[in-house]
């Protein structure tokens, strides 16, 4: 069974917490603080192997957790780090985060390996509290919580180009013919139920990746049939051979055919609709003489649309060569960077949203304070030295109300806010 799907759970290790301890020796009467600093909890990472081709192994696991940080230990001894946990991948794997449906990361083109969740920072022992007026402090920072998340991990194809084309078309003969591929073939829909892949070679190590992906049929945008098991497959596709029954051995019109799977493509993605399409008109083996010649009708109904028709025989091999050389050099034209979907969902993002506490105050002498345990948290995760992360902070401060309360107690342009010794002026 080819396993393209899967939902498991993901955590990354807590950090350990710092440690509260003074030291007691003989001859040493006024021992300090030595409290040691927590571990750093493991990172959940995921990494592209070329070994697999299925993502079968995570049917049987679904619960993939990093080791917490040691705390730490008397005589400013540092608690251990945990183990990362490292989840082998197919190339192609994107993974989701399960509510929304947001990527959060896509295993493809250079991405070979990816931090997903990052392990808890250990907390400091009390031995870098001792200030001249605190010279016995008591407490210690605890560790960072650890990251969880859910994710569904889909495998999508990577190939040049996609067969398009309702099932029992002679898509897997096509592919068969002119790949090294072995896919099932037979005389009836739905033969083909997981992506094949082949190879086309043509002379001077020209050639492409060419997939055959399961049938397509109407209302497929929706779910009908195979539905978006072939729609996600198709998504990093430069271009689409639409091979279409020309032949009309089933008593289906080629030409409704040809635009009810445009209008699946259109309903699912309108970009994958507008990608580059060359038609394939099938079968002319079966085409008698003193028939009509369902060819021209084709090419009179689509080559003024756009779309270059082949006419070829998947069976004999008749006018298949034209077709490869012809998308061999369509991609040539095409961009050569492989189709990468680009992040949606940060889950350092979700550690954030937790219900917690902050208080925004107005001192005498004008500045704002804001602090609380859920500043503390998003200080620790934010980089405000970069542009991203400086990003991050103000859409934090947008989207959590603090620019409100803020602005309900008189804030205005220029006024000083203070948040954990970070302090900047305030400008809409």
């Amino acid at each position: 069974m080819f396993a393209d799907r899967a939902k498991i759970f993901i955590k990354s290790g807590k950090g350990g917490d710092g440690h509260v301890s003074f030291r007691r020796e003989l001859y040493v009467p006024n021992g300090g603080p030595d409290g040691g600093d927590g571990g750093k909890g493991g990172d959940v990472i995921f990494e592209v192997d070329d070994g697999l081709n299925t993502l079968v192994d995570f049917r049987h696991r679904t619960k993939y957790c990093a080791e917490p940080g040691e705390n730490g230990k008397k005589k400013r001894c540092h608690g251990a780090n945990g183990k990362d946990i490292v989840l082998r991948v197919p190339e192609g794997t994107v993974i989701k985060e399960s509510e929304t449906g947001k990527i959060v990361a896509d295993m493809s083109g250079e991405n070979r390996r990816q931090v997903i969740l990052k392990g808890g920072r250990g907390g400091l022992g009390n031995q870098h509290f001792a200030t001249a007026t605190m010279q016995v402090p008591k407490y210690a920072q605890p560790g960072q919580p650890a990251q969880e998340l859910w994710v569904n991990l889909e495998l999508k194809v990577i190939a040049d180009v996609g067969l398009l084309g309702f099932p029992n078309v002679g898509k897997s003969t096509f592919l068969s013919r002119v790949t090294n591929a072995n896919p099932k073939i037979a005389n009836y829909h739905f033969t083909t139920l997981a992506p094949n892949l082949g190879v086309v070679d043509l002379s001077d190590g020209e050639g492409f990746v060419l997939a055959d992906i399961p049938g397509l049929i109407e209302g497929a945008s929706l779910g009908a049939g195979l539905g978006h098991e072939f729609l996600r497959h198709i998504e990093r596709t430069k271009m689409m051979i639409h091979v279409v029954d020309a032949s009309g051995s089933e008593g289906r019109d080629p030409i409704e055919d040809i635009y009810k799977i445009n209008s699946e493509l259109e309903k699912y993605n309108k970009e994958l609709s507008e990608r580059p399409q060359v038609i394939a008109a099938n079968k002319t083996d079966l085409i008698f003489e003193g028939d009509q010649d369902p060819i021209e009708r084709i090419r009179a109904e689509f080559e003024p649309k756009g779309y270059k028709v082949f006419a070829i025989s998947g069976v004999t091999g008749d006018g298949v060569q034209d077709l490869l050389w012809y998308v061999n050099n369509q991609l040539k034209t095409l961009d050569t960077k492989p189709i990468i979907f680009e992040q949606e969902f940060f889950p350092e993002d979700k550690l954030l949203v937790a219900d917690l506490p902050y208080t925004v105050e107005k001192e005498e002498d004008g500045i704002f304070i804001v602090e609380g345990p859920k500043i503390e948290k998003m200080l620790g995760y934010t980089n405000l030295d970069s542009e991203k992360g400086f990003r991050f902070f103000q859409n934090f401060l947008k989207e959590t109300g603090i620019l409100d309360k803020l602005e309900e107690l008189g804030v205005q342009e220029g006024d000083t806010i203070r948040m954990y010794g970070l302090s900047f002026e305030y400008y809409k």
